[in-house]
């Protein structure tokens, strides 16, 4: 399935996309030193959720899709060198409004698991 949202993220920041099916996305994240916090490699939150949310988007594959909230959580820390690959499938479809479940895992052990709300816009958010 061609992708048509999200065209310019950096890969190396979100993730490289293995999988796009309709409302399925699977996509991997090798993490490395510039995504940590402290000396002993622990990668920031923050990479693992632009992560789980890229996933999101791309089981949307909607140019004027956005995030429009998130119920998260973080269940083990990763380290850096690691590769987490996110999981994400739409569970349910309302006019705009897709929820799509997303799990995170390193090794088939889930770090991170969550639901999220995305919307698909009439135009651009920013236009």
């Amino acid at each position: 399935m061609k992708i048509i949202t999200h065209k310019e993220i950096n890969s190396k920041l979100c993730g490289n996309p293995i999988i796009v099916k309709p409302d399925v996305s699977q996509i991997e994240l090798k993490t490395n030193n510039s995504m940590t916090v402290d000396k002993q490699g622990l990668v920031h939150g923050g990479f693992v959720f632009g992560l789980a949310d890229y996933a999101a988007m791309l089981a949307v594959n909607d140019p004027n899709g956005v995030l429009g909230g998130a119920d998260v959580k973080f269940l083990k820390p990763v380290k850096s060198g690691e590769t987490i690959v996110a999981e994400a499938k739409t569970i349910s479809k309302k006019r705009e409004k897709h929820i799509v479940s997303v799990t995170v895992s390193r090794n088939n052990e889930t770090v991170f698991s969550g639901e999220f709300t995305c919307f698909v816009l009439d135009k651009h958010v920013l236009l």
